[in-house]
């Protein structure tokens, strides 16, 4: 399903920094309409889509250098046009926060022209972006020709320049459904094919300004509860919904092809708790949608490199990754691919209770909405390798935006790839994986977040190839929790399975099995272990504001033990990469057999990676013993204490 978002967060403008916070509720909800108009445009398109749909734009008509402020940087790479002075957007403002669009357009000046694969083009010079009288949080793409070609959704504002400028600091640009028809690719109706963003004139009647809203300290995770004994504010992130578009596809040919790579990313929607003293549903419908906190805390929510903020003096913000399954007809488990981090930077606090709608943190009930071209930007995104799961902590520090750690961003050396989800052709076709599922996992990761199983959801669908790209069609059965719970629940796990949480310190993995008996005496144990956010980390602090992370790694074995006379008739291993030379080595002794990284090294580019957070093995093993309670042990990768966690399973048994 998808999600149209839309809110300009101007709160922290209007707001004193004093009484920055929760909202008094006997306050007066004062509206006004403002005005805006002028100033310029950053367009950037997803050339691997438009490959894919035969488009090809032409060089740009009177673009303009880009901006000096008010730009992210994700979004350097943006060709800008100007936006003519003249029309304009009127817009309704309600505690500080704009409510919705209430109509209008904006011009702009010079453009694009597109050239179709039937050789016909469409005139994208001078566009109109109109408020969409159906729905006034989009806004489409008018061509000369007076049809809308693209429309933008998904839109993050705030004002900035001294509350004169109003930033869209990211929209994404979609097809609209007359486009997809016209290249003859019904099913790229509302891919999202591109990105705004722009600055222009806030234009306001002084006179009617809206009033200082009155709000309270924010409530911030561990801050006391005023006037309830033992009671503190709690961190609880609920992912809401999302749903996953292509992004890209490498060489791809569709089903039998030449083994392309498939890029995909979801859009991801959350919901902080809404619990305010007592429980109620935040995601209504599931086991895990009802926080155990009952009051809610604020999240810090601010962008990279932006300064030191409450309440951790640093540039907190939350993370994104996402991950895709394949559950094969013979009931096994894989992992066929895994996103970068994504890193938050603005929150578009839809929906909120009590809240100032400060775009840097997230208020009770409030809502965000990062979409599929936001969450692919290159320039927000990077390695697993810089974060502390289980912590939240980002080691900005010797980062790739920041390795000579000066403090200040550079580029930080990605292409379009560097980060995406990748997977293989071969790996989501149909027909070359019969009576296969797939399921796709999307994750925030916050600090201080109580429960990390209820700010991840996965959702099923079926890989469709169509207009150069593979597509997740059908996309059904939303529930939070991880892909292993989904394999095998918890709670109530099939005859001869069962799921089993790691929960320590350095934080959570599960270990779940499937034992099948095949006849003749022997047995199929097939084990999926999944690190959800542990690391055994090695941090150096510093100052404690700007932390550069060492090694974050995970597990580096795993081992199932062996009765006596138990005979090993095959095993195997899977991280889903396709790589068989980077593949852990399997150490067979009459008590046990063992998955692990350490052994000789296959080449300097070959690497046997462990078993990181965020990631998934699967480990089988075929052996002439039928299932018993038992322990298996994964070792961890860094020294330390203890050197290894046993976990109750189902193994061999005498």
């Amino acid at each position: 399903m998808k999600v149209h978002a839309l809110a300009l967060l101007i709160g922290a403008a209007l707001v004193p920094a004093a009484h920055a916070g929760v909202i008094d509720k006997a306050q007066k909800n004062d509206t006004q309409t403002w005005s805006a108009w002028g100033g310029n445009v950053g367009l950037h398109w997803n050339q691997d889509l438009l490959r894919g749909l035969g488009i090809t734009l032409s060089s740009p008509d009177q673009s303009i250098n880009a901006p000096r402020t008010g730009t992210h940087a994700d979004f350097r790479q943006n060709t800008w046009f100007e936006i003519r002075p003249a029309a304009g957007v009127d817009f309704t403002v309600q505690n500080g926060g704009l409510k919705a669009f209430e109509g209008g357009s904006l011009a702009m000046r010079g453009g694009y022209t597109m050239r179709l694969r039937d050789g016909s083009t469409i005139d994208l010079r001078n566009v109109t972006l109109r408020v969409r009288d159906s729905d006034h949080s989009i806004l489409d793409f008018v061509g000369s020709d007076g049809k809308a070609w693209f429309y933008t959704d998904r839109m993050m504002f705030e004002l900035v320049d001294g509350n004169r400028t109003l930033a869209i600091r990211v929209a994404d640009i979609r097809v609209s459904p007359e486009l997809a028809n016209r290249v003859g690719v019904p099913e790229a109706a509302n891919w999202g094919i591109g990105g705004l963003v722009m600055n222009t004139e806030v234009n306001v009647d002084t006179s009617r300004y809206a009033p200082d809203r009155v709000c309270s300290p924010y409530p911030w995770p561990g801050v006391a509860v005023p006037g309830v004994s033992g009671q503190n504010y709690q961190a609880d992130l609920f992912m809401q919904t999302f749903d996953v578009s292509p992004v890209g596809c490498q060489s791809c040919d569709g089903p039998g092809g030449n083994d392309g790579i498939v890029g995909m990313a979801p859009s991801s929607t959350l919901r902080n708790n809404v619990n305010d003293g007592s429980a109620q549903a935040t995601i209504s419908g599931d086991p895990l949608g009802t926080s155990s906190a009952l009051y809610t805390a604020n999240v810090a929510w601010y962008t990279m490199f932006s300064g030191s903020h409450a309440p951790y003096n640093n540039d907190q913000h939350p993370f994104l990754i996402w991950n895709m399954y394949r559950v094969n007809a013979d009931g096994s488990i894989e992992q066929i691919g895994r996103s970068g981090v994504k890193h938050a930077f603005l929150t578009i606090n839809a929906s909120c209770l009590d809240s100032c709608n400060d775009s840097h943190s997230l208020g009770r009930g409030c809502g965000d909405t990062y979409s599929e071209f936001n969450n692919d930007s290159s320039g927000d995104m990077g390695p697993r390798s810089e974060i502390v799961p289980a912590q939240g902590l980002w080691g900005r520090c010797g980062s790739i935006f920041d390795t000579a750690c000066t403090g200040s961003e550079h580029g930080n050396g990605n292409n379009d790839w560097t980060q995406r989800l990748q997977t293989h052709e071969s790996q989501v076709d149909p027909a070359a994986n019969a009576g296969a599922a797939y399921w796709f996992e999307s994750w925030y990761v916050a600090r201080d977040d109580i429960d990390i199983y209820n700010s991840m959801a996965t959702i099923t669908g079926t890989p469709h190839y169509a207009g150069g790209q593979w597509t997740l069609s059908g996309q059904s059965g939303y529930k939070l929790g991880p892909a292993i719970d989904r394999w095998v629940s918890p709670d109530a796990p099939p005859a001869n399975s069962r799921n089993t949480e790691l929960a320590a310190p350095e934080g959570h993995a599960k270990v779940a099995v499937k034992a099948t008996d095949l006849g003749g005496g022997n047995w199929r144990y097939v084990y999926a272990v999944q690190n959800l956010d542990f690391a055994r980390a090695i941090v150096q602090t510093g100052d404690g504001i700007d932390p550069r992370v060492v090694s974050n790694k995970g597990f580096d074995s795993f081992s199932v033990p062996l009765p006596a006379g138990a005979t090993v008739v095959s095993t195997s291993f899977s991280d889903g990469d396709l790589v068989a030379a980077n593949n852990w080595l399997t150490v067979t002794s009459a008590s046990a057999v063992t998955w692990r990284s350490s052994g000789p090294v296959v080449s300097p580019q070959v690497k046997r990676q462990s078993l990181d957070w965020g990631s998934m093995y699967t480990f089988t093993v075929v052996v002439n013993k039928a299932p018993a309670t038992g322990n298996g042990t994964l070792h961890v990768a860094t020294a330390g204490s203890p050197a290894a966690y046993t976990v109750s399973s189902l193994v061999p048994g005498s």
